[in-house]
């Protein structure tokens, strides 16, 4: 675009031009941004030469923003180039790096789960996890489930012959995969930049559909670039923090606040975490932990409880039939899935984190938070949702007025809490006697649940015993 373009007023033969003189030229010398890029008003699509990597010659760049419903603004890119036929795309996050990582994972049992939009950021893993096939970092797409698996198809023919032999099997798989003839099978996709995401979809229920944010390592925070200056550190000056004692030379007192020195996960500097000792009545001593790191303003809370992981989880059932009832407490731990047949509505473990509120509160966080990414509400004109399928926009607004008249009290719903760590509680307005609309059951764990907690490999009997057999075969 410049190639044969000099710049008036410069000797393009002198070799000794100072800044200076550039910077005392006219203004009009210089290129705008918008004469450097072409823009198409109708689409939004805007094009920029850039320079081929392959060929050195300049090829088009082609970038489009996007907003994707459920999820955030993207940048679509497109590269390609007319002397060596070089073509190339991929798709960045807009939106900064999440304050945590997260985690999507997805039973596939359908076709219509293998159309289910997907985004991966170069930072992400995809995983078959039926057939232990992982697509490393290193490559963004916007794609769905079967691009991205036909993707790892190609790759696995085309990038490694010389492992056909072996990998065959597995290929034999995938095709059946791709043909619809082996359902169900899991993926997943885990992003430590908090900016990839699987589509969900309305009918969702149980362990179908799971996402779980988690806070990032230091490792991983070095590996986006976000880890703290070590040179930094050395200079700053120590984070001076007040607490009521050692929590190893005294016993946690209720009421009384902690403050413990620790790394924010949004910036990885020093930040302070607050922590607090509640026992609710009738229940069991839970603790309320506090973030504020006063350099990038990020905040979170949440709420742990106390004590030994019982034998059996625990899941409560509450029917709601008046206004009296949405103002009952709640307690919904980090493990705890919720559901209600009667709104259709199904939160899994991790998606809210620890909460302790009340039914309207519940209900209300849960509203707030899926209409705000479904529909993609903007805040002054709060109108959303135009790049949503008419019948699934239908389907999303049936559900949220159904979810609306719940909290004003106008209709009549179970709500359920399932916890395998029986961490999660309800209160009863008829204490000591029994509360006719609230029941709680005791269930055994599976064996799914029971690997996600860790308890699988937690050796729990014996293990002093082992230890001194140890210590004896070591002396």
């Amino acid at each position: 675009m410049f190639e044969d373009e000099e710049a008036p007023g410069l000797d393009n033969s002198s070799k000794n031009t100072s800044m200076n003189d550039i910077m005392d030229s006219k203004p009009e010398h210089f290129h705008k941004l918008g004469d450097v890029i072409e823009k198409q008003d109708e689409t939004g699509l805007m094009q920029v030469e850039s320079l081929c990597m392959h060929c050195h010659e300049n090829g088009t760049t082609r970038l489009l923003l996007l907003r994707v419903p459920f999820f955030r603004d993207v940048i679509l890119e497109s590269f390609e180039c007319p002397h060596c036929s070089y073509k190339d795309n991929s798709v960045k996050s807009a939106d900064q790096i999440q304050p945590q990582g997260s985690k999507y994972t997805l039973e596939v049992e359908n076709e219509e789960d293998l159309q289910r939009q997907v985004i991966k950021s170069d930072t992400a893993i995809f995983k078959l996890e039926t057939l232990g096939i992982e697509m490393p970092t290193g490559e963004s797409q916007l794609t769905n489930v079967e691009g991205i698996l036909m993707k790892i198809q190609l790759s696995l023919v085309t990038v490694q012959p010389e492992l056909y032999n072996g990998l065959e099997p597995i290929l034999q798989k995938l095709g059946q995969i791709l043909n619809c003839k082996a359902f169900p099978f899991t993926i997943s996709l885990d992003d430590p930049s908090g900016n990839s995401w699987i589509a969900p979809a309305p009918g969702d229920k149980g362990s179908k559909y799971r996402r779980k944010d988690y806070p990032r390592t230091h490792e991983q925070n070095e590996a986006l670039g976000i880890a703290a200056d070590p040179e930094a550190i050395k200079h700053e000056a120590p984070v001076m923090v007040q607490t009521a004692g050692d929590p190893e030379d005294l016993d946690i007192v209720d009421g009384k606040v902690y403050s413990l020195p620790a790394e924010c996960p949004g910036c990885t500097m020093a930040c302070v975490v607050n922590m607090q000792k509640v026992d609710i009545p009738h229940f069991k001593e839970v603790f309320i932990w506090s973030t504020v790191c006063d350099d990038c303003g990020y905040r979170t809370n949440e709420i742990k409880t106390g004590g030994a992981v019982p034998e059996k989880g625990k899941k409560i059932i509450l029917e709601v039939n008046k206004i009296e009832d949405l103002s009952r407490d709640i307690l919904k731990s980090d493990t705890c899935a919720v559901h209600s047949d009667e709104l259709e509505m199904s939160v899994q473990p991790g998606t809210l984190g620890g909460r302790f509120t009340t039914v309207e509160g519940l209900l209300t966080e849960v509203r707030d938070q899926l209409r705000g990414q479904i529909f993609d509400i903007d805040d002054e004109a709060h109108v959303g949702g135009d790049s949503m399928a008419a019948s699934e926009k239908e389907t999303w607004s049936r559900f949220f007025a159904r979810l609306d008249a719940a909290i004003k009290g106008e209709m009549k719903f179970v709500i359920t809490l399932e916890d395998p760590l029986a961490s999660s509680y309800v209160q009863s307005l008829c204490n000591p006697e029994p509360d006719p609309q609230l029941r709680v059951e005791e269930y055994a764990r599976t064996e799914e649940e029971e690997e996600e907690l860790g308890l699988r490999d937690m050796k729990t009997e014996g293990y002093g015993a082992d230890a001194e057999k140890t210590e004896v075969g070591g002396t």
